[in-house]
């Protein structure tokens, strides 16, 4: 039996928000720090690229890649520049609505991991029962 990929995916996404909000936290946190500079990580788009995430061939004429490994490592950065705020007199260039969307958008997609990874594992339990 193969194993199965979505709870591996699903539990690197989840390290990967984890670590988003501990970023974006200390930028609110630090907001009102002189010269603090605001940092974001790599999107998990370039985590995803990163550890050759593949779908499993079942038939030739589907495209072949590697599997999936959990060595990964997400990287922090310094943030791109808000355009509204730019670099304020302080030195600090954390603009407070933009860190309290991506907040928004990492309890979203935290939502969704977990209901996904919910569904799939009652769909597998039925399964079982059956």
């Amino acid at each position: 039996m193969q194993p199965i990929q979505l709870f591996d995916l699903a539990s690197r996404q989840a390290e990967w928000l984890q670590v988003r909000q501990q970023v974006v936290a200390g930028n609110i946190a630090n907001a009102n720090t002189p010269k603090f500079r605001a940092k974001d990580v790599t999107p998990f788009q370039a985590v995803l690229d990163n550890q050759n995430v593949s779908m499993a061939r079942t038939n030739p004429a589907h495209l072949s890649g590697s599997e999936f490994s959990t060595s990964g490592n997400v990287n922090v950065e310094e943030a791109p520049l808000a355009q509204e705020i730019g670099v304020q007199e302080s030195g600090n260039t954390v603009g407070l609505e933009d860190e309290l969307a991506k907040a928004g958008e990492i309890k979203r997609q935290y939502s969704l991991n977990t209901a996904l990874v919910s569904s799939f594992h009652r769909m597998m339990l039925m399964a079982v029962k059956q």
